[in-house]
């Protein structure tokens, strides 16, 4: 796992800012709405695009979001999220070595955010209240303006589509005592005025069940 200063990491043998500003350039270079890779279970059912934002209600979801972008090479960012799990991270398949975590902005929290668009593909926020209008219209036009994508843990205005968990169920251990081995969960989005949609999930992977979940009891997380 990484904090803020582990992008220098990149390689010590250069200076920081130098390939913080190529990252810059690079990211400048990729037009808003450009696909961001997503993990092949929500690839259908939430497309990731650059510049834009997605509002989730659970942390299971916004490590699910990023997955995708980080298994295909790119640095992502967790900004507030105190709980983050490395283990269930690395279990979808985000590489931490190229993670950036920052746990408590405080009341910084909007120019930590800031920072982290500039320079990471996907980023989660956990903001520390409730977002207005303005204050998500400045960081929703720094996104256009990197081509990155927000994940926010929370409510956020003008979201371009809202996901969230309506239901989960636990399975194993079958007999005895043990760990439970798989989580399945009842997902639905929302995008403005369309008609929501609906699709059932498993965890660890993240894979996409055709055959629907009976009785989710509602879980956190």
């Amino acid at each position: 796992m990484s904090s803020t200063r582990s992008v220098a990491a990149l390689d010590p043998r250069r200076s920081v800012v130098e390939q913080l500003r190529e990252r810059v350039a690079a990211m400048e270079d990729k037009p808003a709405g450009q696909p961001v890779p997503t993990l092949p279970g929500l690839a259908d059912l939430v497309p990731l695009h650059a510049g834009q934002t997605y509002a989730v209600d659970s942390a299971s979801l916004a490590l699910a979001l990023a997955a995708g972008a980080s298994q295909a090479g790119e640095w992502v960012g967790f900004a507030g999220c105190a709980d983050f799990g490395a283990e269930a991270a690395a279990e979808l398949g985000i590489e931490l070595s190229r993670t950036v975590l920052v746990p408590d902005p405080g009341e910084h929290w909007l120019e930590v955010a800031a920072a982290l668009v500039d320079v990471l593909r996907v980023v989660v926020l956990r903001p520390p209240a409730s977002v207005d209008e303005r204050t998500a219209g400045i960081l929703d036009s720094r996104l256009r303006t990197r081509s990155s994508v927000l994940v926010v843990h929370g409510d956020w205005p003008r979201a371009t589509a809202r996901v969230s968990v309506e239901g989960s169920t636990w399975t194993g251990p079958f007999a005895g005592t043990g760990q439970l081995e798989e989580r399945r969960a009842r997902v639905v989005v929302r995008r403005g005025v369309r008609p929501a949609q609906h699709a059932d999930l498993t965890w660890p992977g993240l894979r996409r069940l055709e055959a629907p979940v009976r009785e989710l009891r509602q879980a956190s997380g």
